[in-house]
């Protein structure tokens, strides 16, 4: 039996955990709300995120960090980009204090806006930086939702290490998840990212009447977008034709479980992004990861017109239907390319 701290206590860190337990695993489930807690710890549900699901009631709920991290041998962070810097801080405070150094396994879909960074950075900066090989990253095709029904899903474990990776597969999977190794986390992570913007957009497309036609361009130059990113960053080009590329961007793009196509859908028929973000109850990752990329597009003059789109709309005040009518006026060239 393995000891594991979910740190996030959202719809997918829930799963996670609850997924985790249905293994055989002591999982101890970090968060910040107290009544979720309770609720977990004493009816074994979370309403908050997850309606009319039960999960294994062998997942303990704690607010407290150094509980959640004791005699841990994996830390499976399940926040959202812009918390992770903060959690693995004090991570490192308090894993300092028992000398451990359990593996680190990143579920989060995102880039950090500011430093353009992607999680395994920030834990190599906070954390490990000579331990590249204890983290591992989690991505894939994988609504919260879906794994609660115990759905068949398909993840990928990419780390530098493939027997690391190997290892968490192991103990991972089950009849219900398979899960692959890969050994670029790089291309993973920007797959896993990026994917969030572009079920903004396809959300846009449907909240204004496109149909099939327009779905089907958006998600193929869309994972060219993707490709030409994680290529910059590092990755290998044919992660982005697997579970975290476009098998990602399948299920985001085409499904009201992902809240960023849902986020769209709203933009799309009019909504304000502001009023959008407020009521959708969780972090729609795609309109943070978007500035970053913006950000990445202008320091290395990348081409990715679907993402600038996104970022023009989202927070210049540009027009949806303007931003669609430019680049479908772009100037004309080839399919394939880098």
């Amino acid at each position: 039996m393995t000891k594991i701290a979910v740190l996030g206590a959202g719809s997918w860190g829930s799963v996670l955990a609850s997924m985790l337990a249905d293994n055989g695993h002591a999982v101890e489930l970090y968060g910040n709300r107290q009544e979720v807690a309770d609720e977990i710890n004493q009816k074994h549900s979370n309403s908050r995120y997850m309606k009319d699901w039960s999960m294994n009631s062998k997942v303990h709920a704690t607010l407290d960090l150094a509980e959640a991290l004791a005699g841990s041998d994996i830390i499976l962070f399940v926040l959202p980009t812009s918390a992770i810097r903060s959690v693995a801080k004090q991570v490192k405070a308090i894993l300092d204090q028992s000398g451990s150094k359990p593996y680190l396994v990143s579920a989060t879909k995102g880039i950090e806006p500011g430093s353009k960074k992607l999680v395994t950075q920030i834990f190599r900066d906070e954390l490990y930086p000579d331990n590249s090989d204890l983290m591992i990253v989690l991505s894939g095709p994988s609504h919260a939702e879906n794994v609660a029904q115990k759905d068949l899903t398909a993840i990928t474990l990419a780390s530098t290490s493939l027997d690391n990776a190997a290892k968490m597969q192991r103990i991972f999977s089950n009849e219900y998840v398979r899960f692959y190794t890969s050994n670029d986390p790089v291309g993973v992570q920007v797959g896993g990212a990026v994917k969030n913007v572009i079920a903004i957009a396809a959300g846009m497309l449907a909240g204004m009447g496109y149909g099939d036609n327009a779905k089907a361009a958006l998600m193929t130059r869309g994972l060219a977008e993707i490709t030409r990113l994680g290529v910059a960053f590092g990755g290998q080009p044919w992660t982005f034709s697997g579970l975290s590329g476009i098998g990602d961007l399948i299920v985001t793009c085409t499904s009201v479980n992902s809240r960023n196509w849902r986020a769209g859908y709203q933009l799309g028929q009019g909504q304000k992004l502001a009023d959008v973000l407020a009521n959708m109850g969780q972090v729609v990752e795609g309109a943070t990861t978007v500035k970053a990329v913006h950000e990445i597009c202008d320091k290395y003059s990348l081409d990715m017109p679907i993402s600038e789109a996104i970022y023009h709309v989202l927070y210049e005040g540009a027009d949806i239907k303007s931003e669609i009518k430019l680049m479908m006026n772009r100037q004309m060239g080839p399919e394939i390319r880098i």
